[in-house]
């Protein structure tokens, strides 16, 4: 990442390369996983644009870009985090044809990502000499400011080992882009955890059940340095946080797929996690699971609805085997002493 400075402000700056741009089969994709200012981010985009905030028209013309929290699903309640920002569109061409946007938002559980559904028409996205798309390549960047204090904090506020980052991956996301957010963690809502960091408050009584049942959580961590131990922890939170509080119902793709993203993160911090990993994989299958639970329900509710119709059938067969015994009762009566003659004979008057 590189800094910047503005007039008053600085920027700090992260660079998303995607390849093989054509060969993405997807509605948006994410950037891998950035740190800035203390907090993680990535970038958010709909390469078809976002028909999601136009949901009465059929097409979206435009490229949607935007800036997003990427650990907002397991951050405190009531978290806010304002920014100011720029998204850009790298033009490989011609420099002074990139394309740049700046916003301010404060961001929140509610609008966790920020920025623009009209961002720059596909036409000119997708127009190979316009310079935005090269060998199949784009590159977005996100220059996020950082206040001066920040800057100062520098080494306590550093982004974790590069390890740490995860890589970017095309992933089919449930949440509604249309709105954009940022968060940030007040400084009451850090505990110390141990003498080894500060950690989110809500992580801490986890992270205590977790330690006594696994001492070797926290030997391993006893010769690292206290921001490497901060991230350590915080990491080990997001991942008992989040299954603590899902349910499995919860576990549709999009909860699946930050799962894994937190736990790939978390494997980088080098814990023993073989007592972890089972209810991980066990949640991760929760997917699977599910699917085969509306399937399963969906069938039932067949089974159900034939049974229904079945009972119904069989009731109208019983009273009408009734009425048909009825009737041949009184054909047998009707009969009695009757004598069928040739409806076509004449009648006659004798010789």
């Amino acid at each position: 990442m590189e800094n910047q400075k503005k007039i008053g402000e600085t920027f700090e700056t992260f660079k998303w390369t995607i390849k093989d741009l054509s060969k993405l089969n997807t509605k948006k994709i994410y950037s891998q996983e950035f740190f800035i200012g203390g907090h993680s981010w990535r970038i958010l985009m709909f390469p078809k644009g976002n028909k999601v905030m136009f949901p009465k028209g059929n097409k979206v013309d435009y490229l949607s870009i935007y800036l997003k929290v990427s650990d907002a699903v397991t951050l405190p309640n009531g978290w806010t985090r304002f920014s100011k920002f720029q998204l850009v569109l790298i033009n490989q061409i011609d420099s002074k044809l990139t394309k740049a946007k700046e916003a301010q938002h404060t961001f929140n559980a509610r609008e966790s990502d920020w920025g623009y559904t009209l961002f720059i028409p596909l036409a000119d996205f997708y127009d190979h000499s316009k310079g935005f798309i090269v060998d199949d390549t784009c590159i977005i960047e996100a220059k996020i400011s950082v206040s001066n204090q920040e800057l100062k904090k520098k080494v306590d506020e550093a982004a974790p080992p590069a390890s740490v980052q995860v890589p970017a991956k095309p992933i089919e996301h449930a949440d509604n882009p249309s709105s954009m957010d940022m968060c940030t963690i007040s400084i009451d809502e850090l505990v110390d955890f141990r003498g080894l960091g500060k950690i989110e408050k809500s992580f801490v009584p986890l992270l205590d059940e977790v330690c006594a049942k696994h001492p070797s959580v926290i030997e391993c961590q006893k010769k690292r340095s206290r921001r490497f131990s901060e991230w350590a922890f915080a990491a080990l939170g997001r991942v008992l946080h989040f299954l603590k509080t899902k349910k499995v119902r919860d576990m549709d793709e999009e909860a699946c797929s930050h799962l894994q993203i937190l736990w790939e993160e978390l494997e980088t911090f080098r814990f023993d996690l073989t007592w972890l990993e089972p209810h991980v994989q066990s949640a991760l299958g929760m997917k699977f699971y599910m699917d085969r639970c509306t399937k399963v329900k969906r069938v039932k509710e067949n089974v159900a609805a034939l049974e229904m119709e079945m009972k119904k059938l069989k009731a109208m067969v019983a009273a009408v085997e009734i009425d048909l015994e009825t009737a041949r009762s009184e054909l047998v009566k009707v009969e009695e002493g009757f004598e069928e003659r040739d409806l076509d004979g004449e009648l006659g008057y004798g010789p």
